[in-house]
């Protein structure tokens, strides 16, 4: 069963205050325009009535002194309501509202020696003018509920530009931008009152600046730490070379090892987040790149060349991306791992057990990795970051259990210019 969801544009804030807005001023337009309509066709009925009534008088004065009876007034008068003419022969007055020769009149009529002696008053004038006036009140009512509508709009979207532009300051925060800011004037001028958006735009933005601050804290406590580790690794790596010949000595050579690599990741991770890292771009030939890393893997590693393809690229930098990429394959996943060069796109996969979850949804996390698998995290951390200095795109998903399963990261260059396979010889890069 699929589900229909309703358009972008019925979700806005906009429209839906532009609806609410519109709902109440045609209720309150409608009530205010019943109790008038109500209130000056009760007055003008009631003056009617009374006229009529008046004139019925005369005509019952004039008709028991044998005098001649008014102008449209008789007795048993055959275009009389019959409603009204019962009621008189009941010997009770009345009056109606009704058509006699095409013109509105309001009815008068009483009793009279057993029979019905009745008058009409001209009420056409009178329905005209409740007429004119509902089609003032119907006129005044669309103008105002338009009017109350422009305003109404006018504001709110002055209030949703602002949330919008919250929301998008925390969007660019989200993606790493800590210098976005919102700055609403409400929120910064200290005798302006604030309102509700105000207090949550400073919000944010005192939010940003924490973070800001305890993020380049912790990213000069990374580098700093890991500078001042490398000169006694330096040292206790040449003590290490001197040990004689034995297990013990390559315990300790291959720990140390570990620990400089280990550093050296360090100061790269914060060399990136410090965004001081420069690229020397140049064009070369993928396939070559792609080669030269999976043959310093070892073995385990195929490489796949499809559609053969220059980029522009650093290729130290590219080198790195990939080495990490099939470093962490081999290390976290199971043979064979596959690299291959389909044009400007490298893939590289495993046959595993697959990415972690938590690394699909926000990608790879320093210092966490799975608790079947040791390792730090930063392998996959220091490609991603490495990518976004290249400017290239890297996707991580676990193939599907038709395709063999396992981990697949694909790597995306920029611009690329391809060319003929016959031609690759010639350019190859050296």
């Amino acid at each position: 069963m699929r589900i229909r969801l309703a358009p972008s544009w019925a979700a806005s804030l906009t429209w839906k205050a532009a609806v609410f807005i519109t709902v109440m001023s045609c209720m309150l337009a409608a009530l205010l325009g019943g109790l008038v309509h109500a209130s000056v066709t009760h007055q003008t009925v009631t003056q009617a009535r009374e006229k009529a009534l008046d004139r019925l008088s005369e005509t019952v004065e004039a008709y028991q002194d044998g005098e001649p009876l008014p102008w449209r007034s008789g007795i048993d008068p055959p275009d009389l309501p019959p409603t009204l003419h019962d009621l008189a022969l009941k010997g009770q007055r009345g009056t109606m509202v009704a058509d006699r020769g095409g013109r509105t009149v309001m009815w008068a009529a009483g009793p009279a020696d057993g029979k019905v002696i009745a008058t009409a008053v001209d009420y056409s004038q009178s329905a005209k003018t409740i007429t004119n006036l509902d089609q003032s009140i119907l006129a005044s009512s669309v103008l105002a509920i338009g009017a109350t509508l422009l305003i109404g709009a006018f504001t709110v979207t002055r209030i949703t530009r602002r949330l919008r532009k919250a929301a998008l300051v925390a969007g660019r925060i989200s993606t790493g931008d800590l210098d976005a800011r919102v700055n609403d004037p409400r929120a910064r001028g200290p005798r302006r009152r604030q309102d509700e958006v105000a207090i949550l735009s400073g919000a944010l933005d005192t939010m940003a600046s924490s973070l800001q601050r305890k993020l380049e804290s912790e990213q000069r406590f990374t580098a700093d730490v890991a500078h001042e580790l490398r000169t006694p690794l330096t040292g206790l790596h040449a003590a290490a070379e001197l040990l004689p010949p034995g297990r013990p000595s390559e315990l300790v050579q291959d720990r140390v090892r570990v620990l400089r690599s280990l550093t050296e990741d360090l100061l790269e991770i914060s060399r990136l987040d410090a965004g001081s890292e420069t690229v020397d771009l140049a064009f070369h030939l993928l396939p070559p790149i792609a080669e030269r890393v999976a043959l310093a893997a070892g073995a385990g590693t195929e490489v796949r060349v499809g559609r053969a393809a220059r980029v522009e690229s650093d290729k130290r930098r590219l080198e790195r991306v990939i080495g990490n990429l099939v470093g962490n394959a081999h290390k976290h996943g199971r043979a064979p791992v596959v690299v291959s060069v389909e044009g400007p796109v490298v893939t590289v996969r495993d046959h595993g057990a697959g990415y972690p979850e938590y690394l699909l949804e926000h990608g790879p996390q320093r210092f966490r990795t799975n608790a079947e698998t040791k390792g730090h995290g930063l392998g996959l951390t220091i490609a991603v970051g490495q990518a976004a200095v290249i400017g290239a795109e890297l996707v991580f998903r676990n193939a599907e259990e038709a395709e063999g399963g396992g981990a697949e990261a694909r790597l995306t260059l920029p611009e690329y210019v391809s060319f003929d396979d016959t031609a690759a010889g010639a350019g190859s890069d050296a």
